[in-house]
């Protein structure tokens, strides 16, 4: 029996190597991709009280200016009120950290250094607030994400304006219809993020001054922000608040187990019902797989994009069956 010959065309093989340099090109610029990938969002998010303005006679420019000046104030706005205050409950909470961990488990404090840590609260404090810096700190993607997402809101047919040139009539209408229903997704998994956050937020601040805990704006931002990773995010925030109020008595850390199962279960089962209703449509387990695999490529940017990305995939892949079917 002759053994059969495996023959790979000159076209295989350049398609191959231009999709692997495709791929190196990709993760070469992913920062660049990050950044259209948020303006893409806020640009969806904010579409609509612009077009609403422009709809009472108001150029769009002026529309555009108006409403994104206030959004990017906002934002600011918040980080200067919050910061300041969430910093210097964080560095207290370090100072006290080798007292908590001694009431809550005596044999791990005198198995360890915790000392070390109070010692060097200095050191820890400003790095904390080098980290916070830090993510501020990269001008040109702040500066570029804000004016793509600018410049997003202002081209009414920002599609067809970049890609005309590439791309007849008709597919052009097809890429631009499947680009305004996942903009549109996008934009009701943002608003509805952020609604989740402010109400949790509000209800663990709420709860815990309720139950007499120190730290309460620290606990309830933390909350508020591990709010956007589905699934893993109030389990994450849990522990904290719980370590802490184990410190005081067993019975306070009761009550901040039950505050936060509370709080979780009025989540899951009253507000993102409410909320978010059918915006991800994405399974528990699609969703875990997604933040794993955008924490493995990326790291944090990677998990906090990860449900997005994959509702954008998705709209994508579905609206592309829909379209060509017709």
């Amino acid at each position: 029996m002759q053994p059969h010959k495996i023959e790979v065309s000159s076209k295989t093989i350049i398609f191959t190597v231009g999709f692997i340099l495709l791929l190196g090109v990709i993760w070469l610029i992913k920062d660049l991709i990050f950044s259209l990938f948020i303006a893409f969002i806020i640009a969806g998010a904010l579409r609509q009280p612009v077009d609403f303005l422009e709809k009472k006679k108001i150029y769009r420019s002026i529309a555009s200016f108006v409403i994104y000046f206030i959004f990017v104030f906002m934002i600011f706005y918040l980080f200067v009120l919050i910061i300041p205050p969430l910093v210097s409950e964080i560095i207290v909470l370090f100072k006290n950290l080798p007292l908590i961990v001694n009431k809550v488990s005596p044999v791990f404090s005198t198995n360890s250094n915790l000392n070390f840590l109070s010692n060097n609260i200095p050191i820890i404090a400003n790095e904390t607030i080098n980290l916070i810096k830090s993510a501020f700190s990269n001008v040109i993607f702040v500066t570029s994400t804000l004016f793509f997402g600018f410049y997003f809101i202002l081209e009414k047919n920002i599609v067809s304006r970049l890609l005309g040139n590439f791309f007849d009539d008709i597919e052009l209408n097809r890429i631009n219809l499947i680009a305004e229903r996942a903009q549109k997704r996008l934009s009701s998994w943002f608003w509805g993020e952020v609604i989740l956050m402010i109400v949790v937020g509000t209800l663990t601040y709420i709860g815990l001054n309720i139950i007499g805990m120190k730290y309460t704006l620290a606990l309830s931002v933390l909350a508020g922000l591990l709010e956007v990773i589905p699934s893993l995010g109030p389990i994450t925030s849990s522990i904290p608040a719980i370590l802490i109020g184990l410190s005081y008595s067993p019975i306070i850390g009761l009550y901040c187990v039950v505050l936060y199962v509370v709080v979780q279960q009025l989540e899951n089962n009253l507000i993102v019902p409410i909320i978010m209703k059918k915006v991800t449509g994405l399974h528990p387990i699609i969703t875990l797989i997604a933040m794993m695999i955008g924490g493995k490529l990326a790291g944090i940017m990677g998990i906090l994009l990860a449900v997005p990305t994959t509702m954008f995939i998705e709209t994508i892949l579905i609206e592309s069956q829909k379209i060509y079917k017709k």
